[in-house]
């Protein structure tokens, strides 16, 4: 079995610790972070997006432990990964969501703690394999000890991108993620905490448009799109729920012109266990909850002939933090 900590029990480490509860093939060990243990049961117990827990939690601050159900964890709230006992644990994998430690050398950290393996949940740098489970899995070996799972956006627009390129090949696109809110912007204008002006205006009162790399970073996972997408996102007053849309000029060999039928035919084909379709008129709270990474859109299809290609506006819903961690648990079980 598998013996596996958390390090940052934030929205994400929450997240993963609620779906590894009552996993088989995975024993969670131990988890991290700064904050007090009565804190982290406290949310881990209640979530106003996702409900009660259904099991008990509760903590022994004095003895460092975590009960949930009736499992006990490890529990420590110790700032350096360098001094967490991942050895004498014998940790067989770190996983890493604490947002601290998300480059090759920072994630070196646990592996000299005596972590056998580090998964971040998070883009980590050139240097480090970054894959979406299902997608691009198959290029890790065993030597590779640091593994990025990539960010949210990415992972949704990941399955997404690879779907139209696979019927209408991409030569360049532009993607835009309209992203619910998170826990780095401000609920009432003030600093933001790594200096971001608009992320530090009111983030339940505006529309946020940010700078993000999940596009770029999908050329990580499909080498075929290196280079061809870039984009942005919008931050957006929800707390679930979010949207891709993804403008691009495509080829098209087929016999029939490519029209808003025929892509969407297309589209439906390239359904996935990680890929959904929907031609219902759905908003952002019909998918929250989705562990698909995501859910291609057919009422929002637009195309455009050009003297020579197409182009094509498409979209898919996801959900930034179940998708995620859908894809997370589902890497980190095959590691």
């Amino acid at each position: 079995m598998k013996r596996v900590a958390v390090n940052g029990m934030g929205r994400i480490g929450r997240l993963v610790v609620r779906s590894l509860i009552g996993c088989e093939d995975v024993e969670l060990v131990a988890v991290n972070d700064i904050a007090s243990m009565e804190t982290i049961a406290y949310l881990l117990a209640h979530s106003t997006e996702y409900g009660a827990l259904g099991m008990s939690v509760s903590f022994d601050e004095d003895m460092g432990i975590l009960h949930v159900g009736d499992k006990v964890v490890k529990a420590f709230r110790e700032p350096d990964a360098l001094k967490l006992p991942w050895d004498e644990l014998g940790i067989d994998l770190v996983l890493e969501c604490s947002g601290a430690y998300c480059s090759r050398a920072k994630a070196q950290a646990h592996i000299d703690a005596g972590a056998k393996k580090v998964l971040v949940s998070a883009a980590a740098g050139s240097d480090v394999p970054t894959v979406v489970y299902g997608i691009n899995d198959s290029i890790l070996t065993d030597a590779d000890d640091i593994v990025s799972g990539a960010s949210c956006s990415t992972v949704g627009l990941a399955p997404f991108a690879k779907a139209l390129n696979e019927v209408a090949p991409i030569r360049q696109g532009i993607a835009t993620t309209i992203h619910a809110l998170t826990p780095s912007q401000m609920t009432l204008d003030d600093a933001q905490r790594k200096g971001n002006l608009r992320r530090s205006r009111t983030a339940s009162e505006n529309i946020i448009p940010t700078t993000a790399a999940f596009a770029q970073a999908v050329g990580l996972v499909l080498p075929e799109l290196e280079g061809r997408l870039s984009g942005y996102a919008i931050r957006i007053p929800v707390t679930r729920g979010s949207l891709i849309t993804l403008y691009a000029v495509v080829s098209y060999g087929g016999e029939e012109a490519l029209d808003v039928d025929r892509l969407n035919e297309l589209m439906h084909d390239q359904e996935s266990w990680m890929f959904g379709y929907t031609d219902e008129e759905l908003v952002s709270s019909d998918i929250a909850g989705t562990d698909l990474y995501s859910i291609f859109d057919a009422t929002q299809t637009e195309v455009s002939p050009l003297d020579d290609g197409y182009l094509v506006e498409v979209a898919a819903w996801f959900d930034n933090e179940t998708s995620y961690v859908s894809q997370f648990v589902k890497l980190l079980r095959s590691l």
